[in-house]
């Protein structure tokens, strides 16, 4: 077989070449959401060495990246540094305005409030943080502000019943870094004990968190289930600990895991 009669890319040309641009195209992408990531995980700006440290970029590949962000406004710089430009709000409210479940939340938020004068939240879980999806205020607003966006850890307040639901290998990688987790106080986490508490969320159907994330704050949720048991969103009522005493507690756990179960089947 002539050269001419090879298949395109069989002699290192054409569909190789295609397949090279392609996977160089996936990589460039790849490294602009590290850097876009390595923004969104600090709350103060960075310069450009620090963020490619934090990526792990070479100086000149971070700053044609931060280059090309900048100018489509991902991110924006100043004299202190680089941080999320005003362009990633259009991706956020999009997701915000179309996600289904959180169109299937909204509704059932507004009536876990009413019927328990508690603030009813959505989290979902993004890796190993959950984030702030929604929020409808209860009679009492809260000592301390919540942002939609907010990223919040896994193994406190909430988070607990999502990882009480992870994929147990998934689940277990996380134990093994819990000394990289202390409690908000800075206290360690005794993993053997915690792998208790979690497995009596799961016989329970929800969690409860008394000052863990907030001093003087409570908690209980419930997962929003798939199919499989898994969980990748939750359910909360939150507020003051003179306002969610410990008598109430079984009982806002039957009202949370309701919440959840009229998502799950709006989502289904």
């Amino acid at each position: 077989m002539s050269a001419q009669e090879l298949p395109q890319g069989a002699d290192g040309t054409g569909a190789g070449r295609g397949e090279t641009r392609s996977a160089t195209s996936m990589r460039s992408l790849e490294r602009a959401i590290d850097v876009l990531e390595v923004l969104d995980g600090s709350r103060e700006p960075l310069r450009l060495s620090d963020v490619a440290r934090r990526a792990g970029l070479p100086v000149a590949t971070t700053q044609r990246i931060l280059n090309v962000l900048e100018a489509r406004g991902r991110v924006e710089r100043d004299a202190r540094g680089y941080r999320p430009g005003i362009g990633l709000i259009f991706g956020a409210h999009a997701y915000l305005t179309s996600s289904p479940l959180l169109l299937a939340a909204r509704p059932v938020l507004q009536d876990l409030a009413a019927s328990t004068g508690l603030t009813a939240s959505l989290f979902k879980r993004l890796g190993t943080s959950r984030i702030v999806l929604a929020r409808v205020d209860g009679l009492r607003p809260l000592r301390y502000e919540l942002p939609i966006g907010e990223r919040l850890p896994l193994h406190l307040g909430a988070g607990k019943v999502l990882l009480a639901h992870m994929d147990p290998q998934e689940r277990e990688h996380f134990l093994s870094h819990l000394h990289e987790h202390p409690r908000a106080d800075g206290r360690p986490i005794d993993a053997q004990r915690f792998r208790g508490e979690l497995q009596a969320i799961r016989d329970a159907g929800y969690s409860q968190a008394r000052g863990e994330r907030e001093p003087g704050m409570a908690s209980v949720a419930a997962a929003v289930l798939e199919p499989d048991g898994t969980a990748s969103a939750a359910v909360q009522v939150a507020a003051r600990q003179e306002d969610l005493p410990l008598d109430q507690v079984e009982h806002l756990g039957v009202e949370v895991q309701r919440a959840a179960f009229a998502i799950a089947r709006r989502t289904a």
